[in-house]
């Protein structure tokens, strides 16, 4: 490659991400937000000066106001600044279960669907089991047998989604096995593991990434849901889950309790989905 062609590169990237938010103009919205939201995990105390833990029993249950944006909860503690420490909290166990999930399910789809035989029958058969279960279910009876701990929430996030990671590795693999490629290593004598490894797996990345993107908001509203039924981040550690779940004694008295973390679900949900959306047309595409 010449300096010429290295040079044009980031032009090029600029180049494409143009064409698709033109294509989709729902992507910029979603990349709007999104960036938003990753600012506010990484920068929180940029947004709010409060804390999170700040007990006030004197100031409980306060309605939206100059002083306390979103309100305050029954213990007096400022929901503005719980919603925005409790962003970095949501997304940082949503990320890591994914990615496990990711990893795990993506492995063992791409040993499947490129070995098959036994190997593929073991481990279809052991997905199948898995995906007998609705994912809200199979988090309940995870984090039920487990505990309400945050390592637990995370282990169980990340089974929840690993058949699909799975399934569109393995179909991505099995895709893979009969091209010229394939048959070309195979040829030059190069082991099955270098050719799964070096070649099958580089062009399944992109479906596995882009599946990542899609699954993203379905998990998010999962550890909500958990997290709303006790079973996710135990307090006073703030969670949208775990916000959500306190103010749910309170909704006629003090609505504003649910209403903001729901709101903070709802758009980070919205942001991931039309980014995935985007994402897969491209790649269905190509």
């Amino acid at each position: 490659m010449n300096q010429s062609t290295i040079r044009s590169a980031p032009g090029l990237l600029v180049d494409s991400a143009r064409r698709m938010v033109r294509r989709e103009p729902g992507l910029a919205l979603g990349l709007a937000i999104l960036a938003a939201i990753v600012a506010v995990a990484l920068f929180p105390q940029l947004f709010t000066s409060a804390s999170p833990f700040d007990i006030d029993v004197a100031a409980s249950m306060l309605p939206p106001s100059a002083d306390h944006w979103f309100g305050t909860d029954d213990v007096g503690r400022d929901i503005y600044a719980r919603v925005i420490f409790g962003t970095r909290i949501t997304l940082s166990i949503c990320a890591g279960s994914l990615f496990l999930s990711a990893i795990a399910g993506g492995t063992l789809g791409l040993i499947s669907g490129f070995f098959g035989g036994w190997t593929d029958q073991v481990l279809g058969r052991f997905v199948d089991v898995l995906l007998s279960f609705p994912p809200i279910i199979l988090g309940i009876i995870i984090t039920g047998i487990l505990g309400p701990q945050t390592i637990n929430l995370i282990l169980a996030l990340s089974i929840v989604y690993m058949p699909v990671f799975f399934r569109i590795a393995r179909a991505g693999a099995m895709s893979e096995i009969g091209k010229t490629y394939v048959e070309a290593a195979r040829s030059m004598g190069i082991n099955e593991p270098t050719i799964l490894r070096r070649h099958v797996t580089r062009n399944v990345m992109p479906l596995i990434l882009t599946q990542y993107m899609i699954l993203f908001p379905l998990i998010l509203q999962i550890q909500a849901a958990l997290g709303f039924l006790g079973l996710g981040v135990q307090p006073p550690t703030p969670d949208w889950g775990a916000i959500l779940e306190q103010g749910k004694d309170f909704i006629l008295f003090a609505p504003w309790m649910s209403l903001f973390p729901g709101l903070a679900v709802l758009l980070a949900s919205l942001s991931l989905m039309l980014v995935g959306r985007a994402l897969q047309k491209r790649v269905d595409s190509r």
